[in-house]
């Protein structure tokens, strides 16, 4: 199988031009990540709520392949779409449980990571010389932002998983708009 040649110059621009488009996404994102770090409740729901359709709608398609196949690991698929199925209703009938069992994923989440970039750190000190410090670091404060979701729980599930999302928007947005500047001092 060969790789399509894809020729950049061939694509069309986007409609404001590729860093104005990129400027307005990134703007859109920071306001909506900061609404999502001053209302992390509502964020979070909003979070479980799409997930909830994400699963459905995942759910009702596998489903629907499934049958349309019907070929080897059709019961394993079978099963997996009707967990999505009953994943997505359940998020969309009861989103505030949902958060919390996000929650509680968000937190060993940032254990599992936390753990790793500590035992990354120590293992490669020699390679990382002076900056593996900073790597240390870095798994500890996911081990201290797990602490705080997890021994905060349930309360926590009312604000991580929505500010979490805001301060991934925000400094997403930020990459975004820092990508447009550099795009249009190229242009110019």
């Amino acid at each position: 199988m060969t790789t399509p040649n894809i020729n950049a110059d061939k694509l069309p621009a986007p409609p404001l031009g590729p860093w104005k488009a990129l400027l307005i996404e990134g703007i859109l994102l920071i306001i909506l990540g900061f609404f999502a770090i001053l209302l992390p409740p509502m964020a979070s729901i909003a979070v479980a709520i799409t997930l909830g359709w994400l699963f459905l709608i995942s759910g009702i398609a596998g489903l629907y392949f499934t049958f349309s196949a019907r070929g080897p690991g059709f019961w394993w698929s079978l099963i997996s779409a009707i967990v999505a199925i009953i994943a997505g209703i359940i998020l969309l009938w009861r989103p505030l449980e949902g958060t919390l069992t996000l929650t509680i994923v968000v937190g060993v989440y940032f254990v599992a990571e936390g753990v790793a970039t500590i035992m990354y750190a120590l293992e490669h000190r020699k390679e990382l010389t002076d900056r593996w410090g900073w790597v240390l670091l870095s798994g500890l404060i996911d081990l201290i932002i797990a602490a705080a979701i997890i021994t905060g729980l349930p309360g926590s599930a009312l604000w991580a998983v929505g500010l979490l999302v805001g301060i991934n928007l925000v400094f997403g947005g930020a990459t975004l708009i820092g990508m447009a500047m550099a795009l249009r001092k190229t242009a110019a």
